[in-house]
């Protein structure tokens, strides 16, 4: 009774998209392993899944997939779990003395979601106000790309690129909204291939609805070259 009770509430946080910590969850030994051996062992689980699958693993088409499968988890698609990919935040002062909001729009945002490990694509929108320092462009889209880059659900996601913006320029004033399709809702389950997900978080003076609304009003305005 206890098993069935279990699987039911697993059934359930799978098909309800519930975020359980802002924190992505990780086991204390999570790195004990190199990337190297964790691809040797995800291969040969991979090889058994197919296996039992009943797949041909002879076959010139799959007999490759299990290392392809295994190399794009560690390299690829997970890599945002190792610190080491982190970006560098690098940030300037902001000698310029600019006072008003920066939005980075339309950021390519693709992630996992952690409940069905399927695909989740979509875009981040990311704004702050300087209170001293800037960052360059380019590290708002690569900070939304090392947290994508993880099992995630888009909450936490949401969270993470905000507090590691707040962190790197010692402000609160920062805000990202996403807007994602999630393959586990399009392609499974329920199939609704027109619905997305958005998300927001707001920090600061983004709080204030006024400031809240110019920034999704940035969002929306069309970008024309």
């Amino acid at each position: 009774m206890k098993e069935h009770q279990e699987t039911n509430e697993e059934d359930f946080i799978g098909d309800n998209h519930i975020s359980t910590s802002a924190v992505t969850p990780l086991r204390k030994d999570a790195f004990e392993l190199s990337p190297e051996e964790k691809i040797d062992a995800i291969q040969e689980d991979v090889k058994r899944i197919m296996e039992t699958l009943g797949l041909d693993l002879t076959d010139d088409s799959l007999k490759g997939t299990p290392k392809r499968v295994a190399k794009m988890f560690v390299n690829e698609i997970f890599g945002g779990l190792y610190a080491e990919n982190k970006p560098k935040a690098s940030t300037f002062d902001n000698n310029y003395k600019y006072g008003e909001m920066l939005v980075e729009k339309n950021i390519t945002l693709y992630s996992t979601c952690e409940h069905h490990l399927l695909p989740i694509v979509g875009r981040a929108h990311v704004a702050y106000i300087s209170s001293g320092k800037v960052i360059g462009l380019s590290k708002m889209n690569r900070i939304v790309d090392y947290y994508a880059k993880r099992p995630q659900v888009q909450e936490r996601l949401t969270m993470q690129i905000v507090q590691e913006l707040q962190k790197a320029l010692g402000t609160d004033d920062v805000a990202c909204v996403i807007d994602a399709k999630h393959l586990c809702v399009n392609s499974r389950g329920i199939r609704d291939i027109e619905s997305s997900t958005v998300t927001s978080e707001f920090g600061g003076k983004f709080k204030d609805p006024a400031v809240k609304r110019e920034f999704l009003d940035y969002i929306q305005l069309e970008t024309k070259f």
